[in-house]
């Protein structure tokens, strides 16, 4: 069994740090997925990154629900997941890190539940969309790595950058940072009753408040000069948690069923 997951986004691909890396491939009703297992700390931990091998798929392609059900299917109790964002805020600076708390939904094309009838109907409660516990010990395990806490996410539907216009409304909406990933990765972890927190990447001021046009390879650059500093406090964070979820998010999914009867 697997306990512990970190899905890689933009610019983290490989599972550095892992020993005894084995490539797995699982099979399930929404698609295949590659994962890397390997072992830190005597833990077993599943590395997935979301785009794919050379960042070969596009946000608003990539197959969440095959993701998160492969690995529920390997056992993952508690994932951890990084995420390139924007700045909405002159004080959220490029190079620093967020964690997550809130986010808001501008998505519009995506698969966002298991549940669509033939399982069942969840109405899953999202007051607190990321673990609490396992957010905190991120917090604790940062070290000199300071976290913007607590930060309201956006995430659009992409492949495209945002408007000018776009990020004025979610400004005055109360988000921080905006992204192209997160949801419904959080959603579909939730239903499945895993234990879900995000350290998003700010890698460059969001359009209308950057003087400068934006590139993706402004994303890479930047998430090239931060990398260690979250791969650290990821690590850190999994060898000083255990594998129990003493937090509720495994009971989310109670009240999955006919919910009409």
């Amino acid at each position: 069994m697997v306990d512990y997951a970190i899905i890689g986004g933009t610019g983290i691909y490989e599972p550095d740090l892992l020993e005894d890396i084995e490539a797995f491939e699982s099979e399930n009703i929404y698609g295949r997925v590659k994962v890397n297992i390997g072992r830190y700390r005597k833990k077993r931990i599943a590395f997935l990154p979301r785009h794919g091998e050379g960042h070969s798929i596009p946000p608003h392609l990539i197959n969440y629900r095959a993701n998160i059900r492969a690995l529920a299917d390997l056992g993952v109790k508690k994932i951890i997941s990084t995420s390139a964002v924007g700045s909405l805020r002159e004080d959220f600076r490029p190079g620093d890190l967020a964690l997550l708390d809130q986010f808001i939904d501008f998505t519009k094309a995506r698969k966002n539940t298991f549940f669509e009838g033939t399982e069942g109907v969840l109405h899953v409660d999202m007051t607190e969309p990321y673990c609490q516990e396992l957010s905190q010990a991120l917090r604790e395990n940062a070290g000199k790595n300071f976290l913007h806490f607590p930060t309201t996410y956006v995430c659009t539907e992409g492949p495209r950058f945002e408007t000018p216009a776009e990020i004025r409304m979610f400004a005055k909406m109360g988000a921080d940072v905006v992204g192209m990933t997160n949801v419904p990765e959080v959603i579909l972890a939730r239903e499945l009753g895993m234990c879900y927190a995000s350290i998003a990447i700010i890698t460059n001021y969001a359009a209308g408040i950057s003087r400068e046009n934006l590139t993706h390879q402004e994303v890479i650059e930047t998430m090239k000069n931060n990398i260690l500093k979250v791969r650290d406090t990821i690590f850190r964070t999994i060898e000083n948690i255990d594998n129990q979820q003493s937090c509720g998010c495994n009971f989310a999914n109670a009240e999955a069923g006919n919910l009409g009867k």
